[in-house]
């Protein structure tokens, strides 16, 4: 009985000590970029999707954590963790993490040399630009199908912003001499920016305009 309770207790604690991470050092990405000023500014309703406060701070956007064991809990998924991920892509590079965390730090790299602001933000400013607001889904009745414009919930919005700008990247470098990290860092930058030149506001342009003219 007593072993039962002591075992209860240092249970307890090491859940206690886990909850609760103490560095000794401020938790920065890759030794580098802070978390501290990182604000989701620009657009309220995507704040709890967008996880970049000093709980989801993490030296390596490598966690291993199980994310899509339940529904909802990639939101608190670190938003950098989540870029990472969707880089892993398209069969031959399915898993190959490592590679995906090198690709995104050499982008960040290039992104603070390049603006001279903090890349973290960059990529928030990005996500929220790059998200659409409104889309067309299909309505089908009596084998006739039309669109129609529906609002865009936070979560599929924040998926779709990654989604797109992993995508513009991906299909940047393919058979170009340009690496993919220079190419995840130019669509970051013209994301933030808020630029045409970048793939994923151009397809959230499109998106929109198609739902647009389906309402």
């Amino acid at each position: 009985h007593v072993t039962k309770i002591l075992s209860s207790v240092s249970c307890s604690l090491t859940s206690s000590a886990m909850s609760t991470h103490t560095y000794a050092n401020e938790v920065k990405l890759f030794h580098k970029w802070t978390y501290d000023d990182i604000e989701v500014s620009d657009d309220i309703s995507l704040e709890d999707y967008i996880a970049v406060k000093s709980k989801s701070a993490q030296f390596v956007p490598h966690s291993a954590g199980r994310f899509q064991a339940k529904r909802f809990k990639k939101a608190q998924c670190p938003i950098v963790e989540r870029l990472t991920n969707s880089i892993m892509m398209h069969g031959r590079n399915n898993g190959k993490k490592v590679m995906a965390v090198r690709i995104v730090k050499h982008a960040f790299e290039i992104v603070h040399l390049l603006t001279d602001a903090n890349p973290i933000q960059q990529l928030v400013d990005g996500i929220i630009n790059a998200s659409p607001r409104e889309d067309s889904t299909r309505i089908g009745s009596g084998g006739v199908v039309r669109r129609q414009a529906v609002d865009v919930s936070p979560m599929r919005r924040v998926n779709q912003a990654i989604y797109l700008i992993t995508q513009g990247a991906r299909a940047a470098a393919f058979r170009n001499v340009k690496t993919i990290a220079e190419c995840l860092a130019d669509e970051i930058i013209n994301a933030a920016k808020g630029s045409s030149n970048s793939y994923a506001i151009k397809k959230k342009d499109e998106l929109e305009r198609i739902a647009k003219a389906n309402r």
